[in-house]
């Protein structure tokens, strides 16, 4: 059985290492996937021929992606190249943005025809011509059953209407982020993590929403990229608000620097101090008494008159 395992795994080893694996996009302003093929010596922005649920679809080649240095586990990729297009299809492929700019403008007078409340962001057709998509943004409900029947009555194909949200919408159009970069939805993100208000506190950034919103006016999707970091950093350090005797100065904890390991303190005069790891890690923590909540001082209460009572009666 060993050998025979040997054998199998010694095989599979050629064949991970002659597929090749590159950078595609589906339109020239859309988002970068990783694609594997068997076909070598791929160049930049050459057509190719991409398996996708609805069937082949051409797009772009935008440069290599690295291969996975461990052989024996083969390497996730979002699509596979089957070939390259013919003649014909490079032609097609060519005149495909034409046509969506097209039902883009035919789209737009229907829905002023309507007076539909919507805003429409992109038009995406099938490369087989199966099927349409239209996407939208709205403040509220639309009903564009109507709009639906003119456009299949105009193209003769299958329409999809999908409303999407802000950051789909941003995803969609592109732009530069604060950072001078493209934006990170519109350049590789493929999902939206959730982001919080929560975030920006652990990282001590300003919360002010002009700084930590992005082109979308939604909290920053990078801010989830340090989090964990952040995190992971702040476990054992004296939180703010707690008092540190070292020695017979006595201090208390202002303001964490959780990348250096170090604290900002002040002293009772007022003078503030930074305490690398070395000076922390060593101080004495000073515990404060808690004060009795309410509710422990009515059961205590309580239970001080239940004691008279019995007391009385004895």
């Amino acid at each position: 059985m060993e050998p025979q395992e040997e054998t199998v795994e010694q095989s599979r080893k050629p064949v991970e290492q002659q597929r090749q694996f590159y950078r595609i996009r589906f339109r020239d302003d859309g988002q970068e996937f990783t694609a594997a093929a068997r076909i070598a010596n791929l160049k930049r922005n050459e057509t190719v021929m991409v398996k996708t649920d609805h069937g082949l679809e051409p797009a772009g080649v935008y440069g290599f992606a690295p291969a996975n240095p461990a052989c024996e586990s083969q390497r996730k990729v979002s699509y596979e190249i089957s070939r390259r297009p013919t003649s014909d299809e490079e032609s097609r492929y060519q005149k495909l943005p034409g046509h969506e700019v097209s039902a883009f403008e035919t789209c737009l007078q229907l829905i002023t025809k309507h007076k539909l409340l919507m805003r429409l962001i992109r038009v995406e057709k099938y490369f087989n011509g199966s099927k349409m998509i239209f996407f939208f943004t709205a403040d509220n409900r639309v009903d564009f059953r109507a709009l639906v029947k003119d456009l299949v009555q105009e193209f003769r194909t299958r329409v999809e209407m999908r409303q999407v949200g802000v950051r789909h919408e941003t995803k969609m159009i592109g732009g530069v982020g604060i950072c001078g970069r493209e934006l990170c939805c519109s350049s590789f993100m493929k999902k939206f993590d959730s982001v919080s208000i929560k975030m920006a506190k652990e990282q001590d950034l300003p919360l002010n929403p002009t700084k930590i919103s992005g082109v979308c006016n939604r909290l920053l999707c990078c801010l989830t990229y340090e989090y964990d970091t952040y995190r992971s950093q702040r476990k054992g350090m004296p939180k703010v608000g707690r008092r540190l005797r070292i020695g017979d100065e006595t201090y208390r904890v202002k303001r964490q620097i959780p990348l250096q390991q170090a604290l900002v303190v002040g002293k009772s005069d007022g003078d503030e101090k930074v305490l690398g790891r070395s000076e922390w890690s060593t101080a004495e923590i000073i515990k404060t008494e808690k004060h009795p909540r309410k509710s422990d001082k009515k059961s205590s209460g309580e239970n001080d008159n239940k004691i008279d009572r019995e007391v009385s009666k004895s």
